[in-house]
């Protein structure tokens, strides 16, 4: 009872309250800031983004002060169940990202290495765990799960780091295999995975101490459905020169994606700033000023150099307007079925970017490439997730003659700022553009 008052005070009360009042300060100083720069490089700022802030607030509010079963879950986790069970959801990878983006990731990284974990294994992973060893709280207070899920459809790193945090708080852990794609996938490997999904469900409900509603459960796969759907568009919108709307937009507006797929919440959300880059696509509103040069970005950004990359580039007439990582999170809308949840669960989540070849990554660039109208292509060598980063040089090989793009590999880590040489990179990043301007203006004189 007074968990619940406290809820209701902090979350429903105050905390709307001060959320909403916050939303409204903050899309003031975005219309003011998009009035009175005129000059800036950058073009008039997305007035939703206040808006994603404030959900994204509520959701790490409500995770302070809730009352309901909490799942920790990957990023690829099939989530509809426990949505369905009214579970209350936390990406330890999300948050990992969000540190990195405030620029608080590498001392946590530095604890983690302090308790003996090493350091060559995910960025994110060691965030999570630096965190839980210091127990400090860089963003908010988070919430200690009840269960966990882990799905190894975007690395076996999610595996080995889920079970040590099931064996540091002593819950239930239900891990779900995806076999790699290599091709197509097969019914077999569609029946293994919907076998597992079938069996994860009765700890799911004695956790949780609910049962499964199918109704409730296709009523969340609709609005993911809808959510994706949505998203997909959203990116699409970068199709229009000049693009209203780049990558480095898109990192920080996938958060409901991610976070709150399922909800309702976030397709209202989805549709008001699909809205707005319609706008912005009819009144020819680019996200930078002056855009002459379109990239495409490959792998996960660089999460605590995001402002500083994106000004460099702007500054050269340059706009990252898509990211596969970004794209990972739309391209499958078509296979969500609500009226099918298991077999479009199992299909869906057996088929995301990081469990299918190179090759199929490489189609993906391709087709981006050609839909999109890109001058050349940034491949972020990415140190922590060895999946996504597998096989770039061969693809570099492959933009470059098959694609006839130019193609630049930029090695990083997306949460670990350590070794990344600002300014070496910026100096290597100005080289690449101005081949490919020279390309431009080459192929303009013939």
């Amino acid at each position: 009872m007074i968990k619940r008052i406290k809820y209701i005070i902090n979350v429903e009360v105050l905390g709307k309250l001060l959320l909403l009042i916050r939303s409204k300060l903050e899309k003031l100083r975005l219309k003011t800031k998009g009035k009175l720069k005129k000059s800036n490089i950058f073009g008039p700022p997305i007035i939703s983004s206040a808006e994603m802030k404030n959900l994204m607030s509520q959701h790490y509010l409500k995770g302070m002060y809730t009352t309901k079963k909490v799942a920790w879950v990957t990023s690829g986790a099939p989530i509809e169940f426990l949505l369905a069970l009214d579970y209350y959801l936390f990406y330890p990878e999300n948050h990992a990202a969000l540190c990195g983006a405030r620029k608080l990731s590498t001392e946590l990284i530095e604890d983690s290495e302090e308790g003996l974990y090493p350091q060559d294994i995910c960025s994110y992973a060691k965030v999570n765990l630096g965190w839980i060893l210091k127990n400090k709280d860089p963003i908010s207070k988070l919430p200690k799960p009840d269960l966990i899920l882990a799905c190894t459809n975007i690395c076996q790193t999610v595996l080995y780091w889920y079970q040590v945090l099931a064996d540091i708080y002593k819950i239930p852990l239900i891990v779900i295999d995806t076999p790699f794609v290599y091709d197509t996938i097969n019914n077999d490997q569609l029946m293994y995975v919907k076998r597992q999904l079938n069996d994860s469900i009765p700890i799911m409900e004695k956790v949780s101490g609910k049962g499964l509603s199918e109704k409730r459960l296709r009523e969340v796969l609709s609005y993911s459905r809808e959510a994706v759907a949505l998203w997909l568009k959203i990116l699409m919108t970068a199709k229009h020169r000049p693009s209203p709307i780049s990558a480095f937009d898109t990192f920080i507006h996938m958060g409901p994606i991610v976070n709150l797929r399922g909800e309702r919440r976030t397709v209202l959300y989805y549709q008001r700033l699909l809205s707005e880059l319609e706008y912005r696509v009819k009144n020819n509103i680019g996200a930078i000023r002056n855009e002459e040069i379109r990239l495409l970005w490959d792998n996960l950004p660089i999460w605590f150099m995001l402002r500083e990359i994106s000004t460099f580039l702007a500054k050269m007439n340059t706009n990252i307007i898509a990211a596969t990582f970004s794209y990972a999170w739309g391209e499958l809308a078509h296979l969500i079925d609500e009226n099918r949840p298991l077999d479009s669960i199992s299909s869906i989540y057996s088929q995301v970017l990081l469990n299918r070849s190179p090759l199929s990554k490489f189609e993906v660039l391709k087709k981006l490439t050609k839909e999109l109208e890109v001058d050349g292509i940034i491949l972020h060598s990415n140190r922590s997730c060895k999946p996504y980063s597998l096989g770039q040089i061969d693809q570099r090989n492959c933009i470059v003659s098959e694609l006839s793009l130019p193609a630049f590999l930029i090695e990083a880590d997306q949460a670990d700022s350590r070794d990344f040489n600002f300014n070496q990179a910026n100096m290597r990043l100005e080289a690449f553009i101005e081949e490919i301007k020279e390309r431009k203006w080459r192929s303009k004189a013939q």
